[in-house]
């Protein structure tokens, strides 16, 4: 198999250490180990090292913050209105006459919308999902479904397979999740790539709503999903089927009426809001995991933190501190920053700016080429035994059953 042809799930290291300066113990395999041509298995616990912080301090990271997760939620909703708002003021303007200003401005919008169209699925529903938005379940679980009726997203599915991709990261046996397409190779790919990623992606548009179309039709092929979804659960399939029709029968709906009453512009703008531009989205993703460790029993071997601006920050929901997401998934988006800092003397360096995290991987990918083999090890401070009594309480992960 070529390297073009290798999935980034691969995961190699940039330099070779010594066991004292790698804390090589925890770059060991967990056992027992169930590859997937036999299926996943979840009879597998893994003790995970997590770094030493203040209990209190950490109660107090874990707490939900109503004002901030309704500031993050009307925002990020609003934004996504707003520009598309903008984007529709602006096609109805197009003329000859002012086509100069029109036109610019409608493909300007429509950029930007399209833009954070992947951080309003897997990134907002993810948030929300972990149940750290707001205090209250019940406001946590509606917006959940407003942001996947908005994706398109499977949150059913996602809400069953999250759990086991934070129990199991990055252990090929038991995590489906972190299955991620290779970076294009040659230049004619890369170009193809860059096509879909800044404009449009007709293909996977196309397989999106396949896939949809064959859940509302009670059809669930793979692997994975029948592990998350296993076909003994009838009740989780007539929910997870009942979400399929839901998603089809309200954006045919919408359409129609947008079609009907002469507006069906809005068809680009909120039915199909989510299915271009998706560029930011694919940067900020892919380093969650890209080049690290697999197999191993320490998060800060197989995840990674890097620092952006304000708006990646905004639009990814603070999902760049994704080591100490994984260390502590109780704690909001809100407070990663904080809690980055607490813990900051344990961790990984972060790679600072997008720009700097994408020249590490592109290395990574150059030197995986040279040498299949390869691994990245990260420059972790010696793994020490914490000191610090968690409960299980705050180190659940608290994930609303399907």
């Amino acid at each position: 198999m070529g390297i073009s042809d290798r999935p980034i799930r691969v995961m190699r290291s940039l330099a070779p250490a010594s066991d004292e300066q790698s804390g090589s113990n925890f770059l060991e395999s967990a056992e027992p180990r169930t590859r997937w041509g036999s299926g996943f298995n979840d009879d597998f616990k893994i003790s995970w090292y997590r770094s030493p912080i203040d209990p209190g301090l950490l109660s107090e990271l874990m707490q939900r913050n109503d004002f901030r997760g309704w500031l993050q939620t009307l925002s990020h909703l609003g934004h996504f209105f707003l520009t598309g708002g903008l984007a529709y003021f602006a096609f109805l303007n197009i003329s000859l006459s002012n086509w100069y200003w029109a036109l610019p401005l409608l493909l300007l919008a429509l950029f930007v919308h399209g833009t954070m169209g992947p951080f309003m699925g897997l990134i907002a529903v993810h948030e929300l999902m972990h149940r750290t938005v707001f205090k209250s379940k019940q406001l946590n679980a509606f917006f959940q479904r407003v942001y996947a009726f908005i994706s398109w997203s499977d949150y059913l599915w996602y809400q069953g397979s999250h759990p086991l991709h934070h129990g199991a990261t990055c252990h090929e046996a038991y995590d489906g999740e972190v299955l991620l397409a290779p970076l294009a190779q040659t230049r004619i790919e890369r170009k193809k790539l860059w096509f879909r990623l800044l404009i449009l992606d007709p293909t996977a548009a196309w397989q999106k709503l396949k896939l949809v179309w064959r859940h509302a039709n009670g059809h669930i092929a793979g692997r994975w999903y029948n592990h998350v979804l296993p076909e003994t659960d009838s009740g989780v399939r007539r929910r997870h089927r009942n979400w399929a029709r839901i998603l089809l029968s309200g954006h045919g709906l919408l359409a129609a009426t947008f079609i009907v009453t002469g507006h069906w512009f809005l068809i680009v703008v909120f039915t199909f809001g989510t299915f271009y531009c998706g560029w930011l989205g694919f940067l900020c993703g892919i380093p969650q995991h890209y080049g690290l460790n697999s197999d191993v029993t320490d998060f800060r071997y197989n995840t990674r933190t890097f620092t952006c601006s304000w708006l990646p920050a905004f639009y990814y929901w603070n999902m760049q501190y994704h080591l100490e997401h994984h260390m502590f998934p109780a704690v909001p988006f809100y407070n990663l920053p904080r809690l980055r800092t607490a813990i900051a003397h344990d961790l990984p360096p972060a790679t600072h700016g997008l720009v700097a995290t994408w020249r590490e991987l592109f290395e990574i990918r150059r030197r995986v080429r040279e040498n299949p083999d390869y691994r990245f090890v990260p420059d972790v401070p010696l793994a020490r035994e914490s000191t610090t009594k968690v409960t299980t309480k705050q180190l659940e992960l608290p994930i609303q059953s399907p």
